[in-house]
């Protein structure tokens, strides 16, 4: 009963979606002054209907409704109610609901947010918003449906995979994917005001809104996914450049790219052409995501399903939209040139320059997360493309961006001065030097560039904190720039001064590690509603100091029948120590490994603290 509701619920949506198109395009024939009030609740019905098919799956989840096929796959009556509700967003079908759900709501959000606007641009922003729309109702109702029948009805489900049933996890998908789906919404009103004629100051001021709610949520998102897949997958760091997680990155690249971008557009109604074609890209890359990560190319603990048709459909569906948009943008940006020049030692120039940055690293990411896919269609062969291809071509390329990163908010709009830079900056610069060098002698990297390297990441710390007491630059920026510089040199002082073992070990054995004694003490058992345990007791001594306790697990799920470790992290401001041990064969014996990470929680706040310098640029008037 619930399935064949939340099913029609949809078709009724989707008939909703097509009475908005021919609207819109009936007022635009028309020429029409004046908004129609009627889209508005045609939105809003349009919303309605996949709101309750939405509140119709969750409720088939909550009760455990096996009739649905999608819940008898992803849930199971011992689950906890906590992860039977985020089981409907961790499956393919669900998450193209929840998907839908946030790209109806931001469309008559938009639209009740554009007041100072004139019709014609709200007009062809729904119409464009519309066309994606309903391409994701065709995606769903044909190719992902979420309330298939299945009969007879099973007594019980097969139970959401155990490495998903974590808090993280269960926030990530929908925090993700209210960045993703912000970036339709700067599509549709960039292909709107393109041909409008309105890519204006006042345009910018307004999509500006929602670049930084976009960025946002993808910035959120992309850091719970991480923190989860630090503690829950075993794997023992923030990042491995696995394909999925660089999906996410792409898009948070080039949206950041189109952030300074919009703000310069706003103060000196310029980089026009850069806006638009930043909009469609990160779109694009948003879309591209969606594809690999559906379409079963990707090889990854993230993807969400194994059909390449689905594939096909959202391949084919954005290649028409990308056509279409590129389209537009010839026929349209004819009189839409940036006729005005920068002078090279100004902000604007320092802006174009990072973003060419920007562009530069995302086309790295690009290269290697795509180039394997197409090798293996030519040669029929698979590679992996790992950390080092990420290394080598990323990080020399951070020295010169940390340095016009730290050097271009300190510059005017407009035109600058040599002479008006502080000199007291080259002393700023000796003192970093001096710094990564002792850095380095106490660390076992001995290389030069990267000691250049750090030293360039606490020269961008040292400005950006002065810049936090600085009149001229306004708070949301002077958080958001210091805390990624934190974030940066966290992240390289954590890759130099990371320490790891992994040993097989049996209870009673005793390991050596640096100055700190690994001791395997017992093995416990628990039980719990939907698993057992294995609780191994650890005890670390580091010399000079008191012993750790720690008690990593190995669970052992009983639907499905799966073994996942959990690790035991001890976290302070300075470091993390991270043990994670599994069974081998042998069922005396376990594989164990230890990790030294240190500054990890200043990774996360970093990120956090990002996130909230784009709130604040939004709350300020």
């Amino acid at each position: 009963m619930l399935s064949n509701l939340g099913f029609y619920s949809l078709v009724f949506g989707l008939i909703t979606s097509f009475v908005i198109i021919f609207k819109a395009t009936t007022l635009i024939k028309n020429n029409e002054n004046n908004f129609i009030i009627n889209i508005n609740y045609l939105l809003f019905f349009q919303l309605f209907f996949v709101l309750l098919s939405f509140v119709f799956l969750l409720c088939s989840f909550i009760l455990s409704d096996f009739s649905n096929i999608t819940v008898y796959n992803y849930s199971h009556t011992t689950k906890p109610l906590f992860y039977k509700i985020s089981g409907l967003w961790g499956n393919h079908e669900g998450s193209l609901l929840l998907w839908l759900l946030v790209l109806t709501s931001i469309i008559f959000i938009f639209v009740c947010d554009t007041k100072n606007f004139d019709s014609k641009y709200k007009l062809y922003t729904i119409l464009f918003h519309e066309i994606i729309v309903i391409g994701f109702f065709l995606f769903v109702l044909f190719t992902s449906n979420p309330f298939e029948i299945i009969f007879p009805i099973p007594n019980e489900g097969l139970g959401l995979n155990p490495i998903l049933q974590d808090p993280a996890l269960a926030i990530h998908p929908p925090v993700l994917y209210l960045g993703y789906v912000g970036t339709s919404i700067i599509f549709s009103a960039s292909l709107s005001a393109i041909i409008n004629k309105n890519v204006t100051q006042p345009w910018a001021n307004h999509i500006k809104k929602w670049t930084f709610i976009s960025w946002i949520f993808l910035t959120l998102g992309i850091m719970l996914g991480s923190i989860w897949a630090y503690y829950e997958l075993g794997w023992g760091g923030f990042w491995f450049w696995d394909p999925v997680e660089n999906v996410s990155l792409m898009p948070w690249l080039c949206l950041t790219a189109l952030l300074h971008c919009v703000l310069v557009l706003e103060k000196r109604n310029s980089l026009k052409n850069w806006t638009i074609l930043l909009s469609i890209a990160t779109f694009a890359l948003s879309m591209s995501g969606t594809f690999l990560v559906r379409s079963g190319i990707l090889n990854s603990v993230h993807t969400f399903a194994n059909d390449p048709s689905r594939g096909v459909f959202i391949l084919v569906f954005l290649l028409i939209l990308i056509l279409m948009a590129i389209s537009i943008y010839f026929i349209f940006s004819s009189e839409e040139v940036d006729t005005k020049s920068f002078y090279w030692f100004s902000k604007e120039t320092a802006v174009l320059i990072n973003n060419w940055f920007m562009m530069y690293f995302l086309s790295v990411v690009l290269i290697g997360t795509v180039y394997p896919i197409f090798l293996e269609v030519i040669t029929n062969q698979k590679i992996s493309v790992g950390p080092p291809f990420y290394q080598k071509l990323l990080v020399p390329f951070l020295v010169p961006f940390l340095l016009f990163m730290a050097i271009g908010p300190k510059l005017k709009w407009i035109r600058d001065k040599i002479s008006s830079i502080n000199y007291k900056i080259l002393f700023i610069v000796i003192l970093t030097f001096l710094l990564a060098y002792l850095i380095m002698i106490y660390s076992s990297v001995k290389y030069l560039f990267a000691t250049i390297l750090i030293a360039m990441s606490i020269f961008l710390f040292f400005i950006s904190f002065s810049d936090l007491f600085r009149e001229k630059i306004q708070l949301p920026q002077k958080i958001t720039h210091f805390s990624f510089s934190v974030l940066i040199l966290s992240i390289l002082l954590n890759g130099i001064f990371s320490k790891e073992i992994n040993s097989n070990m049996k209870v009673g054995d005793e390991l050596k590690f640096v100055n700190k004694i690994i001791k395997f003490k017992s093995i416990d058992l628990k039980e719990e509603k939907n698993y057992k345990a294995l609780l191994g007791n650890f005890e670390i001594t580091e010399t000079g100091k008191y012993p750790i306790d720690f008690r990593p697990e190995i669970r052992i799920y009983n639907q499905p029948i799966i073994s996942t470790s959990e690790a035991d992290i001890r976290t302070n401001l300075i470091s993390d120590n991270f043990i994670v041990f599994s069974l081998l064969k042998d069922e005396e014996t376990f594989n164990v490994r230890y990790q030294f990470k240190p500054l990890m929680l200043l990774i996360w706040i970093s990120s956090f603290f990002m996130a909230i310098g784009g709130v604040l640029a939004i709350l300020k008037k």
